[in-house]
C-alpha cells in the first residue's frame, strides 16, 4: 500500500533543497523499513499519516500481527540521538521502541492512541500526570554507551551566553536588555561551572500536553517525540508553560501562569525557583527564533510574555494572554 505524503508537510520542506530531496525520497524509505521489518501499513483508504514539523508516522502491523507505528525523521540532529534517548528509557515512561535504522532515519514504535493526550484533560489532571511521567522519566546515567552521544544542558547554556547576545544585537535589540540579562544570569549559574552534576538526570526537553498519550484502553499516559539533554530536570518544564495558554484565567493571568509553573515543578519534584528560571531562559531563545523568521512575529510576541512574566515583570505592550498567538 503505497502511503500519500502529507501536503502540509510537502510544503515546509519545499524551502530547502534538503527538505526537498528528503520529501521525495519519502516513499522509498518508508518502503524499505516496512519491507526490512516485514510490516504492513494500517492505514485507512484515503487517510493520510499522522505528521509533525520534521517526521511522518505511519500506522503498521508487525508480522505477528502486532499494532506499532512507523516513524521516518528528516536527518538532523535531535532526530538522529532519538533512537538513542528511546534506547535509554527503554519504555520507562517513554513510548517503547521496537527497532530503528539510522542509515533511513525509521524508528518503529509500539502504537499509542493519538487522540488522547494531555490537551484533553483538565488542567489539575494534566499537571498531575505530567508531574508523575516526570519523575519516571527522570533516570540517571549508567554504564551503557548511549549515554555519551546525549547533550549537557550545562553546555547548553554555555552556548547561549555567547550566542544570545550576539543575536540580540544583531536583531537591533528587539527587547528590553533587562530580560537578556535575566537569561544569561541564569546560564552563567548553571552552565559549566555551577552545573551540579550529581542531580543530572535525562530530560525531555519538549514534553508538552501533546507530546504524551495513553495508551489504547489504558489510563496510562506515556511520552514521544524525545528531544533529550543531561542535566537539570527543571529545564523541561518551560513548554507546558507556553502551551494552554488559553487555559489560564483572562484576569490575573500572569499570576495564573506562575502559578502554574510552580505547580508542574511541585508535581515533578523539582525546584519552583530553578523551573521558572530556565523557562525565562528556553523562552528569551525562543523569541529570538522567532524574531530572526520575520513570519513569526505572533509567537515571538507569545514567548517575551512568557519569559518576561516568568521573569517577574511582563512587558508592556503586549497582547493578553488569550490574544497572543496559539501554538499549533
Amino acid at each position: 500500500m503505497r502511503v500519500e505524503i502529507p501536503e502540509p508537510l510537502r510544503l515546509r520542506h519545499r524551502r530547502t533543497s534538503e527538505g526537498r530531496a528528503w520529501v521525495d525520497k519519502l516513499p522509498v524509505l518508508i518502503e524499505q523499513a516496512v519491507a526490512q521489518w516485514h510490516l504492513r501499513v494500517d492505514l485507512p483508504a484515503g487517510k493520510t499519516p499522522w505528521h509533525g514539523n520534521t517526521g511522518i508516522v505511519i500506522p503498521v502491523l508487525t508480522q505477528a500481527g502486532v499494532a506499532a507505528a512507523l516513524k521516518i525523521a528528516f536527518p538532523f540532529d535531535e532526530a538522529l540521538l532519538e533512537p538513542v534517548a528511546l534506547q535509554l528509557w527503554d519504555g520507562h515512561g517513554m513510548v517503547r521502541i521496537i527497532e530503528d535504522d539510522e542509515s533511513i532515519g525509521a524508528t518503529l514504535m509500539e502504537r499509542l492512541d493519538s487522540g488522547r493526550s494531555l490537551m484533553q484533560l483538565p488542567m489539575d489532571e494534566a499537571i498531575a500526570t505530567w508531574g508523575a511521567l516526570v519523575r519516571n522519566l527522570s533516570i540517571r546515567p549508567d554504564d551503557r554507551p548511549g549515554w555519551q552521544r546525549i547533550p549537557h544542558i550545562a553546555g547548553t547554556a554555555e552556548r547561549y551566553c555567547d550566542e544570545l547576545p550576539q543575536r540580540w544585537g544583531d536583531l537591533y535589540e528587539p527587547f528590553p536588555r533587562w530580560l537578556l540579562e535575566a537569561a544569561l544570569e541564569v546560564c552563567q549559574i548553571q552552565g559549566a561551572v555551577g552545573r551540579r552534576s550529581n542531580n543530572d538526570v535525562l530530560v525531555h526537553t519538549d514534553l508538552h500536553y501533546l507530546n504524551i498519550l495513553a495508551k489504547p484502553g489504558s489510563a496510562d499516559y506515556v511520552a514521544i517525540d524525545p528531544q533529550a539533554q543531561l542535566g537539570d530536570g527543571e529545564f523541561g518544564v518551560a513548554p507546558c508553560l507556553w502551551n494552554r495558554l488559553g487555559d489560564l484565567p483572562e484576569r490575573n493571568s500572569e499570576a495564573a501562569l506562575r502559578r502554574r509553573s510552580s505547580e508542574l515543578a511541585q508535581a515533578a519534584g523539582l525546584s519552583e525557583d530553578l523551573a521558572a528560571a530556565w523557562a525565562v531562559v528556553r523562552e528569551v531563545e525562543n523569541a529570538l527564533w522567532y524574531l530572526e523568521n520575520s513570519r513569526r512575529s505572533g509567537d515571538a510576541q507569545r514567548s517575551l510574555w512568557v519569559a518576561s512574566t516568568m521573569a517577574g515583570k511582563t512587558l508592556p505592550g503586549l497582547p493578553g494572554a488569550h490574544e497572543l498567538r496559539v501554538l499549533s
